[in-house]
């Protein structure tokens, strides 16, 4: 099939019925019958007039932001389109949708469209948009630069993708004529070359599409600069907050500034040099010169901390949402805020861990290998926080406390697959194959456009004044979530298969998952489409905000100063009055089941209260171990669990295939590790230490066990193992948790 035509096709539909529909929603916004006057028409020439003099040149960071995401979500719509082409060319084995010059094609500006003009754009443009408001200022430091920023976006766009427009150009002119037009607009061809653009390759090919590829990547670099400047000297010299109140997503966007001061100036002289090769007759990247592997550590000493360029915002949005939405203060605000400086500095000593197949140095690969591994402990220190902020909160399952859940679950499956491809072992065997693909794309899109997305419905009514479909919303998030899962869990499974990866044919015994990992990626498309649906048309028939406080962030101390912008607003522009809620608890107090207990204000108080109860904890651990004893030698009475497991654990360990000392091993497990770690986990955790909790506590410890212990079983015999697994944990649960609380039940008559 003919890609340009088809490609260039499906965005023209695409561009016609989003205006279309966005003629079709405002006319139905209109004033009704009931009076007021109609809206003049979009086409009218004075409308149109007025509109480009208004958005073209703009300063208000208000209205800068709203064009960085507008362009982030076209480019977005550009970039899905490619992966959509991508999914269904691996439908079938065989390169028979596409040919595979065409899916070298999408593969490589799929992923520069993502990652150089989605991503970057959109979360500059939520921070253009609420930082101020955040931080007390009027507007960012530098309007003017603002919007040269990102006016120098959109030609970057078209010079990166020119391709496209071009290959269509020469087609249809080929079809009526012939001459040196047509030579001219057929001659650029979108880039094959795989978006790390890696030499020789790159410098090799003769397609000039590939220099104008090189300086919009350049163009677009220039511009993002301009915008992280203007953001870090407006944290510095515009904020009415001190450094401790600065809120968390000031912190990741003032983070993410630096990063992009560091990276992106690397990246735009890397680029350079490559023009150079190819035009020039210079030799940075040739054999003779410093070699292509010099590209490689240039491109990752950019490309890695890009990723995290791109992670940190939408780990900001993660901590600045997640709260409102489980009534509770953000768990170690201080540590969130050091993990995130740690990833700032981490990630530029991180590179070369793209590059263990490269013939490194095995001591160079051993030190990356580290720090690699070193730089998933502060990612580790924020999952930990959120969830304990989730712990036993009052969770709200609107659509972007749903969205804030469901990517904290990929991103932890994300991150810990990551850590595996760390090791040079791991990374060696699985860097060429679908592994990375699902590794790379549960970080890119399990957390990022989610969070973007519950930024996009949080925000909302404060932007447009209405409400979304809240319905429509929640289901299209449960799309997200679910195509996101089977799509790139999919790509895990390949992986573990070792299927290569950038290959437009493959064996026929992947087809099923292929197909399948598809219509996860259709499900994607699909939920994107919906979101896209949703803002145009509650644009302007969505419910009215009549309140600031859509949320009810006042009855948890939560209502933030966007928030109260917005109330101020609305009380100048329509006179309504600030609401009060009926009750008001602190979301920050040392009162259990108030709100967020602020433990490291008294480390002594946390030691103690732990060497306390370890006592307690290990007593508690005998009595649950012995009690789980009973139901698992029950197990192996009736022959659904094997004590043979219990030998391999004793083997394990090094003291032999021994099934006595395995129990024994098994035993001072459950005295001492399971038990410490529930009463440590506990103490941190928001709320009281009750049964329930160590219910919860063995129900998800028996999971891995399950998985550990399990000797082959199938059918009737694997249910009853799954099920005496579960039980036995229960009793160690109630045990454990039952001891401390009447210990502490003891105590507290004992004062």
């Amino acid at each position: 099939m003919n890609r340009a035509l088809v490609e260039f096709g499906v965005l023209c539909a695409l561009a016609i019925l989003v205006c279309g529909f966005v003629g079709y929603a405002r006319r139905c916004g209109g004033p009704r019958a009931d009076g007021g006057y109609r809206e003049r028409s979009l086409l009218n020439p004075t409308v149109i007039r007025e509109g480009v003099v208004r958005w073209t040149t703009t300063t208000d960071h208000k209205d800068i932001g709203l064009l960085y995401i507008a362009f982030g979500t076209l480019a977005a719509l550009w970039g899905g389109v490619d992966a959509m082409m991508l999914r269904t060319e691996l439908l079938t084995p065989a390169a028979d949708v596409w040919s595979e010059a065409t899916y070298n094609a999408l593969f490589t500006t799929h992923g520069v469209t993502m990652l150089f003009f989605f991503v970057t754009p959109v979360f500059f443009g939520i921070g253009n948009y609420f930082i101020p408001l955040l931080i007390g200022a009027d507007d960012m430091a530098f309007p003017r630069i603002n919007a040269i920023g990102f006016w120098l976006l959109p030609p970057s766009l078209l010079i990166a993708r020119a391709g496209l427009p071009s290959q269509v150009t020469a087609q249809i002119l080929g079809a009526l004529t012939s001459g040196p037009l047509v030579d001219f607009f057929g001659v650029l061809e979108e880039p094959g070359i795989g978006w790390t653009l890696y030499p020789p390759l790159s410098t090799t090919v003769a397609n000039p599409q590939i220099d104008l590829l090189l300086l919009g990547l350049h163009l677009s670099g220039i511009a993002s600069t301009l915008g992280a400047i203007n953001f870090i000297v407006t944290i510095f010299y515009e904020r009415e907050t001190s450094w401790a109140t600065l809120d968390i997503f000031s912190w990741s966007m003032l983070t993410t500034s630096g990063i992009v001061l560091f990276a992106f100036p690397l990246l735009g002289s890397a680029l350079l040099m490559l023009l150079a090769d190819r035009n020039l007759g210079t030799t940075f990247y040739a054999i003779s010169g410093g070699g292509p592997i010099l590209w490689q550590h240039l491109f990752w000493f950019f490309g890695h901390p890009e990723v995290y360029i791109l992670f940190l915002p939408a780990t900001g949005l993660m901590s600045q949402i997640l709260p409102k939405f489980v009534g509770r203060k953000l768990f170690g605000f201080r540590f969130i805020v050091y993990s995130t400086l740690a990833i700032g500095v981490l990630s530029f000593g991180v590179w070369a861990h793209h590059m263990f197949v490269t013939s490194m140095n095995p001591r160079l690969s051993a030190s990356f290998m580290a720090v690699s591994v070193a730089i998933a402990v502060p990612s580790a220190i924020k999952v930990f926080n959120w969830i304990t902020t989730i712990w036993d909160g009052n969770i709200r399952l609107a659509a972007p406390g749903l969205l804030c859940i469901g990517s904290i679950g990929t991103f932890v499956v994300g991150g810990v697959t990551g850590v595996f491809l760390a090791a040079v072992p791991v990374d060696v065997f699985f860097h060429g194959t679908y592994y990375v693909v699902g590794h790379f794309h549960l970080i890119t899109v399990g957390i990022i456009p989610m969070m973007m997305i519950a930024a996009s419905y949080y925000w909302y009514p404060l932007i447009t004044g209405r409400w979304y479909d809240r319905r429509l919303a929640r289901f299209q998030v449960g799309l997200l979530i679910v195509g996101s899962v089977v799509t790139f869990g999919i790509l895990l499974v390949l992986g573990f298969q070792a299927l290569p990866r950038r290959y437009a044919n493959y064996p026929a015994e992947f087809a099923s998952l292929q197909q399948i990992a598809t219509v996860g990626g259709y499900l994607i498309g699909l939920s994107a489409i919906l979101w896209l649906y949703n803002m145009i048309w509650s644009y302007w028939n969505g419910d009215r905000v009549d309140d600031a406080d859509v949320w009810d962030l006042k009855a948890t101390d939560q209502f933030s100063r966007e928030w109260q912008w917005l109330e101020d607003r609305l009380d100048r522009k329509y006179d309504l009055p600030p609401s009060e809620p009926e009750t008001v608890r602190p979301a920050y107090t040392t009162e259990p089941e108030k709100g967020s207990p602020h433990v490291l204000s008294d480390p002594r108080g946390l030691v103690r209260s732990v060497l306390d109860d370890t006592l307690y904890g290990a007593i508690g651990g005998l009595l649950g171990t012995l009690a789980m004893s009973g139901v698992l030698f029950t197990g192996a009475f009736i022959g659904v669990f094997d004590v043979a497991a219990f030998a391999e654990l004793g083997g394990l360990v090094g003291f032999g295939d021994d099934a006595l000392v395995g129990y024994l091993t098994f035993l001072l497990g459950g005295v001492t590790t399971w038990a410490i770690l529930f009463r440590a986990i506990a103490e941190f955790l928001p709320g009281r230490v009750l049964v329930v909790t160590g219910l919860s506590y063995a129900t998800i410890m028996s999971t891995g066990f399950a998985v550990a212990f399990y000797t082959g079983q199938t059918g009737l015999e694997l249910v009853g193992y799954l099920g005496f697994v579960l039980v036995a944990h229960w009793l160690y649960g109630l045990g454990l948790a039952g001891t401390i609380r009447y210990a502490e039940y003891r105590r507290t008559v004992g004062d």
